[in-house]
């Protein structure tokens, strides 16, 4: 499918703004700016397994469209919800555990990137992974 494949990050656009509104301490919000994601995307019919790896943690997880999952941010925050597609675009939905706001995360191929567009609390940041 169109998303397999390794991506690491390449750029993020309004991310450390993204991350204060998201109550992200500023130390954690410096480190998390370089954080050298890489992320493994191997999707089988509508089951994904994805792989994180970061400066921070390393994470392994499945999820199958429509079926709602719970993971955890890399600083912790819970999150329950889950991804969908809207035509070749991705999209996620997830409430957090602690204050029931909704973060809406995007994942669509444009050109040979992948961009990755969050949205939460009014406050929009995007990431750009290349294939790697």
């Amino acid at each position: 499918m169109t998303y397999n494949g390794t991506w690491k990050v390449d750029r993020s656009e309004n991310y450390e703004k993204f991350m204060e509104q998201m109550g992200v301490n500023m130390v954690k919000r410096k480190l998390a700016a370089h954080d050298n994601l890489k992320i493994i995307l191997e999707q089988t019919g509508d089951k994904f397994v994805v792989k994180e790896a970061s400066t921070f943690r390393t994470l392994d997880m499945e999820f199958t469209l429509g079926v709602t999952f719970e993971y955890a941010l890399a600083d912790g925050t819970m999150l329950s919800g889950s991804w969908g597609m809207e035509g070749d675009m991705m999209k996620g939905t997830f409430t957090r555990k602690d204050n029931g706001k909704v973060l809406t995360t995007t994942r669509d191929i444009v050109g040979d990137e992948l961009v990755q567009i969050y949205s939460y609390d009014g406050v929009e940041a995007k990431r750009i992974f290349k294939r790697g």
